[in-house]
């Protein structure tokens, strides 16, 4: 079984974004591609990275009317990703669709609360209460609609598992104990996010633009 660690490739450069998960793909579950490696390289550059024989994680955030997010849930189908996302604030007639047109065996998990938020961004949206509370709201909407699981916090991610057994748990804004927070604003270490339910941990700069990215990976790894 392939480990909890998938590596966050949001390079624009096909070439580096392969030549890095070459390096790590003895050590991770699988590869995140998210919006800026789809916009510079398309569906050709999943398959190409398709071709390291890893699952893909295609973070595509899908949020929009339930029609047009079905349409593009099916547009993607020939990719077969292992994971693809949308954005639970769509509402669940829109996670409906999008889990209805996915392909068998793709998990399809709804976004709730960026990690670059914290309570100050969501009431400037309009959205009262903590970004627990909204995890928590957002994650009973998700499983309601039918989707397999849900992306959130290491922060939350005990909660979400205490009120879904089953789910599928998607941790991003993971930092190994000595690394920087970036731009994200709710932060836990590797092991702190595994042991509070995350299934999948997504790490991206810690690997990516380390010295010696198979290092790095190697390092995160033996602290789970």
């Amino acid at each position: 079984m392939r480990g909890p660690i998938y590596v966050a490739l949001d390079i624009v450069d096909l070439d580096a974004a392969k030549a890095i998960a070459a390096r790590v793909k003895s050590q991770i579950g699988g590869i995140k591609l998210g919006l800026e490696f789809f916009a510079a390289n398309g569906p050709a550059g999943v398959r190409a990275m398709a071709e390291l024989g890893l699952p893909i994680f295609l973070d595509l955030k899908l949020h929009d009317i339930p029609n047009t997010v079905a349409k593009a849930v099916q547009a993607l189908r020939p990719l077969e990703p292992a994971i693809l996302t949308v954005h639970a604030a769509g509402g669940r007639a829109m996670m409906e669709d999008a889990k209805a047109a996915a392909p068998f065996g793709t998990k399809v998990v709804g976004v709730t609360v960026l990690t670059s938020l914290d309570a100050d961004d969501l009431g400037a949206t309009g959205v009262g209460g903590s970004p627990h509370d909204q995890v928590v709201r957002l994650a009973a909407l998700a499983r309601e609609a039918g989707l397999d699981g849900i992306v959130c916090s290491g922060a939350e991610v005990a909660a979400a598992k205490k009120a879904w057994s089953d789910g599928f748990f998607v941790v991003p804004g993971v930092r190994p104990a000595e690394g920087t927070a970036a731009d994200q604003k709710r932060v836990v270490t590797p092991r702190q996010a595994l042991d509070a339910g995350a299934s999948i941990l997504v790490i991206g700069r810690p690997i990516t633009q380390a010295e010696d990215p198979d290092a790095a990976a190697r390092a995160i790894a033996a602290t789970l």
